[in-house]
């Protein structure tokens, strides 16, 4: 069963907020990650991913810094800020009512599918 982007496409932000939310982090690793908890069934194209950091800086969500590897190349990580944290709040409150919405509207709210 393949997952329709355009289900997800609304959520990049508080998907990637959800990661911060956890540990600070860069790009590959979220990217890697949302994959992994999607089994595979959905990835952040790489220019997706970056508009969405470039948003949530400027909104004042994330900041970004440079790390300081010893080996390999130097990676920009991200961490979220308390201004963030509530968005992600805000936004997860807001993916639940709907989820309920949606589920009422289409009978599923007692389906364990």
């Amino acid at each position: 069963m393949s997952i329709a982007a355009d289900l997800i496409r609304g959520h990049t932000d508080a998907i990637i907020l959800s990661h911060l939310i956890h540990r600070d982090s860069y790009g590959y690793e979220i990217n890697k990650s949302i994959l992994g908890r999607s089994d595979h069934r959905y990835e952040l194209k790489e220019a997706t991913l970056y508009t969405a950091f470039k948003r949530l800086e400027d909104a004042g969500y994330i900041v970004s810094y440079w790390g300081d590897e010893k080996v390999g190349a130097r990676r920009k990580y991200y961490s979220i800020t308390p201004a963030g944290r509530e968005a992600y709040e805000k936004q997860l409150s807001e993916w639940l009512a709907t989820r309920n919405i949606i589920d009422k509207l289409l009978g599923t709210e007692d389906s364990t599918l």
